[in-house]
Formats: structure tokens, C-alpha cells, sequence
């Protein structure tokens, strides 16, 4: 399932950008659960010749059918997708879309969910109380351990803090905080990538991850803590804390599976850095699997045609390898 996102912002011309090309329809039969209105309105913008079918259920699309196919959640006025301007209707329907797509991936309707932008704002207007979707599909799945990661072909970062203003931070980073992350991501790459035995780095949270309790004693104190206690219960290669100015480096060359970083910054400058087009979302630790883009809305871009697809491929193209990668580790462990 791809759920359309904010109609007012982009998420419907990248997916129209994505599912236009016929390389991204053969991986998988893919549903956009979403609005006709806006995603008509998206093709016109793009161009896009193709067939945007509207089908009652998942289930009735055929497995031949080389087109879009969309399960209409919402019938949206005008006023409501306007370009740029967030609506309490688009706030409640990002939430009905993305709704659907969970229960669907639950029920075993769906193998996977990718994701396009919402925007906060909306939400809040529409009087939904989650900051984003990480939150709301962690309440849907009644998942308590969650861990927000980017990725790209280069380089996967793992969140310990998210969004969060810097004077906090070192108050939020706390032993059991980092080990719940590290155990979180440990999980997911050997059940959803099929790394037996991961390698990831942690990263410090002060500079030169403290020196020795010269820049500040979180990194000995909290850090290291968290990381000993999950090398003596896995089998896992796990280093840190570490120095982020390195530490990136060897990272981007292959040296780790993934990183697990101490703030929002410290992990997504190096990974936009080198996926800045093609990143893509992962929320793990919930029982479905769902990626997204890594961008937001960009309501300056939307209805001028300009959105790049290119995240919106790579969530597509990832949902669909995690999910028989998963499919492949459930077989063998059977």
C-alpha cells in the first residue's frame, strides 16, 4: 500500500512520478489508498498518460493491471487540497489513509506500507494529537519499542532522540533509551535485512564522544553503559561510543551495517550528505513493515511539477525487498 499524504502538498505527484514508470509498477501490485480528486490533479501537473483506476478493495485489483490503482478513502472539495495551504479535512484524511494501510498490513492485506509526507499542522488542526508518523503507527501496532531510521544504499542511521530541541537532548539520552534503540535495530536487521550478525556503530554524544570525561561524562556514564550490556546478551558487533567526525567516514565506506546516532542532526547531515534524492524512511521495531520518503511536503514545490520521485521509488523498491527479505528469515527460522 502507498498512502497519498498531505493532498496539498507533493506526495501525490511523487507517487504518480514513481508508479508512472513502469519499472516501479513490476515490483510488487501496488494500491494508493488516497483521493481521486488529488491524484488526478497530480497527473495532469506530470503528464502522466497512464490509467488511474479506482477499485473498491485491495483485493479486486488484477495481478495484470498496468496502471495506478487507487481505493478511494476521501472525496475532498477544492478547498482542501489546495496547493500549499493545510486543511483540518486533509488532517483527517492523511490519518483515515494511513489507517487503512496499517490495518491492511495487520490483516495480511498488504505486505508493506511506503508512505508520502504529512504535514504537522493539519494534523494538529484536525485535532489528531501525534507529532508525526512514527507516533501514530506506533499507537496503531501498539508497539512500544520504535526507532525511526533513514537509509540509503550507503549509509543507515538509527535515532536514539528525534525531534528535539538541542538544550534537551542529554537529558533524553539515557542508558535505557540507547539500549532499546540498539536491541530495536538489531532486531530489524536480521529479520528484515537478513544480517545474521550486524555491525553497527554508536556514536558519541558529545564531541570526540567525551575524551575521557573531559567533554562531558554522558558517553562514559550512559553510552558505553548501554552498549556493554547488549554486547554480553547478542551476538553483534557493536562499537562506541565513538567519535562522529570519524566514525562517519568508515561508515559510508561499509565498515558498519548501520549507526546509531545521538540527536536528529548528528545522523541526517552525513546521510543527506549522500542520499539526498533517494533516501528513504524506515520505522522499525513495529510488527509491519513501512518506509516513506525522507522529505517533507515541500509545499513550494507542490503543483509545479518539480518533486523529485526519486525518494518515493527508493521507499517503494524497499518495502517490497524488506518484506520478502522478511518473508525469506520467517521460511528458514520455521
Amino acid at each position: 500500500a502507498v498512502t497519498m499524504g498531505d493532498p496539498a502538498g507533493v506526495g501525490p505527484e511523487v507517487i504518480v512520478g514513481a508508479l508512472g514508470r513502469s519499472d516501479v509498477r513490476e515490483l510488487a501490485r501496488t494500491v494508493v489508498l488516497g483521493d481521486r480528486r488529488a491524484m488526478e490533479r497530480a497527473a495532469r501537473v506530470l503528464g502522466y498518460r497512464g490509467e488511474i483506476r479506482s477499485f473498491e478493495a485491495p483485493v479486486d485489483v488484477p495481478e495484470d493491471f498496468d496502471g495506478i490503482a487507487l481505493v478511494e478513502m476521501t472525496t475532498l472539495a477544492d478547498d482542501d487540497i489546495a496547493y500549499g495551504k493545510p486543511s483540518r479535512a486533509a488532517g483527517d484524511a492523511v490519518v483515515r489513509y494511513i489507517r487503512a494501510a496499517t490495518d491492511g498490513c495487520l490483516g495480511g492485506v498488504f505486505d508493506a506500507m511506503a508512505t508520502a509526507p504529512i504535514t504537522k499542522k493539519a494534523m494538529r488542526d484536525a485535532g489528531h494529537p501525534w507529532p508525526g508518523h512514527t507516533e501514530m503507527l506506533a499507537e496503531f501496532t501498539g508497539s512500544d519499542d520504535y526507532a525511526m531510521m533513514l537509509a540509503g544504499d550507503r549509509l543507515r542511521v538509527v535515532l536514539v532522540t528525534i525531534h528535539e530541541p538541542i538544550r534537551r537532548v542529554a537529558d533524553l539520552v539515557t542508558r535505557e533509551e540507547v539500549e532499546r534503540k540498539l536491541r530495536v535495530t538489531i532486531r530489524c536487521l536480521r529479520e528484515w535485512w537478513g544480517i545474521e550478525r550486524p555491525r553497527i556503530a554508536v556514536m558519541g554524544l558529545n564531541p570526540h564522544a567525551g575524551e575521557q570525561g573531559t567533554i562531558g561524562d554522558e558517553d562514559q556514564r550512559i553510552v558505553a553503559p548501554a552498549v556493554e550490556a547488549v554486547r554480553a546478551t547478542e551476538v553483534v558487533d557493536v562499537e562506541g561510543p565513538l567519535a562522529a567526525d570519524s566514525a562517519f567516514y568508515f561508515a559510508q565506506d561499509g565498515r558498519y551495517d548501520a549507526v546509531l546516532c545521538m540527536y536528529h542532526d548528528q545522523g541526517l547531515i552525513p546521510l543527506k550528505m549522500l542520499h539526498f534524492r533517494d533516501g528513504i524512511n524506515v520505522t522499525l521495531g513495529l510488527p509491519i513493515i513501512r518506509t516513506s520518503v525522507d522529505h517533507g511536503t515541500a509545499y513550494d514545490l507542490a503543483g509545479t511539477g518539480e518533486a523529485d520521485p526519486a525518494s518515493m521509488v527508493e521507499a517503494i523498491r524497499w518495502a517490497v525487498r524488506l518484506a520478502a527479505t522478511r518473508r525469506r528469515v520467517r521460511r528458514s527460522a520455521a
